[in-house]
């Protein structure tokens, strides 16, 4: 039997979706202050749409 997702807001909606709405929204350098990640401050692959 299939689990429904009914109150899952992020349900079919990709990590790259979520990152490319981050970075829209806040920028690389406010992401890397926010989330130590050494992808947000050295060389980050994912470009704003």
């Amino acid at each position: 039997m299939p689990t429904t997702q009914l109150n899952n807001p992020l349900h079919g909606i990709t990590l790259e979706a979520i990152l490319k709405y981050l970075v829209n929204f806040y920028g690389w350098e406010k992401l890397s202050e926010e989330v130590r990640i050494n992808c947000f401050t050295h060389d980050p692959s994912i470009n704003p749409v």
